[in-house]
């Protein structure tokens, strides 16, 4: 099977590498945080003491990290130290244009690359049910692809590079101003006394309908699964939204792109967050609406 190493263990990181081990994959991984390599340890990851010790047999290197930042560090470091012909595939979800940069550092030492961020949230990533939104060549593409099937159970090629990123924050600036709309309509429903189910109820099965309301039901009650039944523990965290939805209106504005209802949702993530609530699912936004925090 391919040797990969995987550069980055958080909460998606490292169920992702978790889910090559089942596969068959012999995986040799770095973190800087020795609890999250402790972790990734007893799932079967191998673990080196470097990430340029990780990767120098590699085939394929795997990177999930906090931002474009750090991927370009990280991949200036570990390039050198890569065999030439390694594809390298970036699963953070950076700006576009840190992601076309790593694309071009890949290429200066004689590697493919792909930028593959991901939706699925810690659950998709530990039941390797994730979608992977990939932006490369349609060679890098066919050589990821297997792979990133091992990890998540939709890979979409979006086109050249950085065009996986672009798919990510236009579905996540969709996901946030959806959210806040049906947060709106639950709110307002409240105070016209209206039940929670009586609203689901209608909206599930009309034009109301949506991911954020039927999948992910901002309130107690409709949807078991929801965070909002579990005191709005994050399956994907109001800070990690607004760092999405910043990105999106930066790349607006590099493009010159009207995004009025993203502009209004990065800034009431933005109140969110500094509302202390950057730990609760994003849902948790509604409490936001009601003026009170999630707890």
């Amino acid at each position: 099977m391919t040797s990969i190493a995987f550069i980055g263990l958080g909460h998606m990181g490292g169920p992702m590498a978790g889910n090559l081990v089942k596969a068959g994959h012999g995986i040799t991984a770095f973190d800087l945080a020795q609890a999250s390599m402790d972790a990734a340890a007893e799932t079967g990851v191998g673990i080196a003491a470097s990430a340029r010790q990780a990767v120098a047999d590699a085939e394929i290197v795997v990177t999930m990290l906090p931002a474009g930042k750090h991927v370009l560090s990280v991949w200036a470091d570990i390039l050198p130290a890569v065999k030439p012909g390694t594809l390298m595939i970036d699963s953070s979800t950076i700006d576009v244009e840190s992601a076309r940069k790593a694309h071009g550092l890949a290429a200066e030492h004689g590697c493919e690359a792909l930028d593959a961020p991901v939706s699925g949230g810690t659950g998709g990533a530990r039941g390797a049910t994730l979608t992977f939104m990939v932006g490369g060549s349609e060679d890098a593409f066919a050589r990821g692809e297997p792979v990133l099937a091992r990890m998540g159970r939709r890979i979409v090629h979006c086109g050249g590079p950085g065009n996986g990123q672009a798919a990510k924050i236009c579905n996540n600036m969709i996901l946030g101003i959806s959210m806040i709309g049906v947060c709106e309509a639950f709110v307002l429903a409240e105070k016209l006394g209206l039940s929670h189910q009586a609203l689901f109820d209608v909206a599930a099965t009309s034009s109301g309908q949506c991911w954020s309301l039927t999948t992910y039901c901002p309130v107690p009650g409709p949807v078991p699964t929801s965070p909002a039944n579990h005191d709005y523990r994050p399956g994907f965290a109001s800070a990690l939204m607004l760092k999405d939805l910043k990105l999106a209106q930066e790349a607006a504005q590099a493009v010159g792109a009207a995004t009025p209802l993203g502009a209004a949702a990065a800034q009431l993530f933005g109140l969110h967050n500094a509302w202390g609530e950057g730990g609760s699912d994003f849902s948790a936004i509604v409490q936001l609406l009601r003026g009170r925090g999630s707890a």
